[in-house]
């Protein structure tokens, strides 16, 4: 059996390509063009020294490439590795968390039959329409009564409740036969043996996605770090980016794009790997964009 190579195979499927979807093709290109440029910009920025940072046009192939800017992040001063490490403790604990209450909630809505049900999850929707800097001042004092603000605990427990991932695990759940759990419990389980040994193995694709969600938004939010953070020690990545701003004097822009290219490769890596478990967990959950 013949093997086709990969550029075989991309002009059997530009064949298949009806002719008015072209000019949709070629308009998804050039989008997809212009949205990667800054990111090869910040890439080429990060191993330039700072003076050609700032050239006009920008260069996006680095003619002397250097890697000074990383360098200099790891300078004791800078703690960029410290907030890395936050940065990673913190988003881990919250999609462990998320993953944790959301599958549990999501159970509930779907399979057991309780009063107010309906009431319950229409008012956890509705987080949904609340903005973060609503709850923002109400959270600082609860915090700091129970003494955990500038500590990683201020930064997981407002995100492990996800109103976006109880309606995910719910609706995925709901499109799941039921056939199992009332055999299980017809034998005598108990709805918390089931949970574990049939439904929670049923939402694996839908909490892989999940996963992803939490994460990233986590990996990237800087309002709360910025509210409930008040020493270095404890800054997150998009907090020690920003703080990288602030220090003109002794570092450049291109130590500011080296930390952003850092900041942003794990987030890539894990998209590239698992965009089809995102994409499939979505359309199962019935979440459109």
């Amino acid at each position: 059996m013949e093997r086709t190579s990969g550029w075989e195979r991309l002009l059997v499927a530009t064949h298949v390509i009806h002719p008015r979807n072209w000019v949709v093709l070629a308009v998804l290109i050039v989008a997809g063009i212009f949205m990667i440029l800054p990111f090869v910009w910040a890439v080429s920025v990060s191993l330039q020294p700072g003076s050609a940072a700032y050239s006009l046009p920008p260069n996006y192939i680095p003619r002397e490439p250097s890697l000074d800017s990383y360098r200099r992040l790891l300078d004791p001063d800078v703690q960029f590795l410290r907030a890395y490490f936050n940065s990673l403790l913190v988003a881990g604990l919250t999609t462990l968390g998320v993953i944790v209450t959301s599958s549990m909630a999501a159970f509930a809505f779907s399979r057991l039959e309780f009063r107010g049900r309906t009431v319950f999850f229409a008012l956890i929707l509705m987080g949904l329409m609340i903005p973060p800097a609503f709850v923002l001042i109400p959270l600082f004092f609860m915090f700091a009564r129970a003494d955990i603000l500038d500590t990683p605990w201020a930064l997981i427990l407002p995100a492990i409740i996800s109103p976006l991932g109880i309606y995910m695990l719910r609706q995925f759940m709901l499109l799941q036969p039921k056939e199992y759990e009332e055999s299980a419990l017809v034998e005598g389980a108990g709805y918390w043996l089931i949970f574990r040994k049939i439904s929670l193995p049923q939402m694996g694709p839908a909490i892989a996605s999940l996963a992803i969600i939490a994460f990233t938004f986590s990996w990237n939010n800087f309002l709360i770090p910025l509210v409930f953070v008040r020493s270095q020690d404890q800054m997150t990545l998009p907090l020690a980016i920003w703080d990288l701003s602030t220090r003109s004097q002794a570092l450049n822009l291109s130590v500011m794009m080296a930390g952003v290219t850092l900041a942003i490769l794990p987030l890539f890596i894990v998209f590239l790997i698992a965009q089809r478990f995102i994409v499939e967990g979505l359309s199962n959950t019935g979440i459109k964009g």
